[in-house]
């Protein structure tokens, strides 16, 4: 009611007058962490997975994606991206490494999808921190979907999870090891697997309790292709643990770059580097 009162004041125009006339114009926002969005922006993983399956690869096909992360509030970036990404040829779908809000607010999540939805190709995302704060989670899982899941495309299984350790206050949940490793030990059928998450095992907002579990888990997986981060703002591409294992880290909206990765083989890999 402050915030109607202010409203009010302001307007100089009776109380019922004023609420009438806000309602009309759909004006009232009772609460920025409202998540209620309509139909068509909700449920997006489920809907462009759909998409994408629509566009089936062919068995033994080379596959070609974009990957990049951290969109936050870089709406004017986003719009570029997309009109460089469209001009790009044999992709498949495009990646969002998390962070796809800076508040975990709705109204960002939503913003950030008008201009992706313009895409030619779907897109999935992952979780990332900025995205669960405040009322981010049931946010994000009502705009999105799960936090944890899993997808096969032609020959390759994408493994797609939480690793925002920080968010849970470092309570062994995230990334949850008990989901994950049955996830890597079953392809299920694909020939080479992939691992997206948003905090990479280097960094401090990674568990330091799961950050053995987890590196480990991921050098025993069969075919593992790379594990693909955000959450730094910068490309690199590195092995730091010397055990064979690829770290792919995407740069966010701001630095104005994405990765066009081309896979192929058991577990053989490209990646271009483009500048919008």
């Amino acid at each position: 009611m402050l915030y109607l009162s202010k409203l009010y004041r302001r307007a100089r125009v009776a109380p019922v007058a004023a609420l009438l006339g806000l309602a009309g114009c759909n004006l009232i926002e009772f609460s920025p962490n409202d998540h209620r969005v309509p139909e068509e922006f909700t449920s997006l993983t489920e809907k462009n997975l759909a998409r994408l399956q629509a566009r089936p690869l062919a068995a033994g096909d080379t596959l070609r994606f974009i990957f990049t992360g951290d969109s936050q509030q870089f709406y004017d970036e986003a719009k570029d991206l997309v009109a460089s990404v469209n001009q790009q040829k044999g992709i498949s779908f495009l990646i969002v490494a998390g962070d796809i809000s800076d508040f975990g607010l709705a109204r960002e999540m939503q913003w950030v999808d008008e201009h992706l939805r313009r895409l030619n190709v779907p897109y999935v995302t992952v979780i990332g921190n900025h995205d669960l704060v405040g009322n981010g989670r049931p946010t994000y899982a009502h705009i999105f979907g799960a936090f944890n899941y899993s997808f096969v495309y032609g020959d390759t299984k994408f493994i797609m999870v939480d690793t925002n350790g920080r968010e849970y206050n470092f309570d062994g949940t995230a990334p949850d090891m008990g989901w994950l490793r049955p996830q890597l030990a079953n392809r299920d059928g694909a020939r080479r697997q992939v691992v997206i998450s948003h905090v990479p095992p280097t960094n401090d907002d990674f568990d330091p309790a799961l950050r053995t579990p987890y590196v480990r888990a991921l050098a025993e997986a069969p075919n593992l292709v790379f594990e693909m981060n955000g959450h730094n703002h910068s490309s690199s591409i590195t092995q730091p643990y010397n055990d064979g294992v690829t770290y792919v880290n995407s740069d966010a909206f701001s630095e104005r770059h994405y990765m066009v990765v081309t896979v192929w083989g058991d577990k053989q890999f490209r990646i271009k580097r483009v500048k919008f």
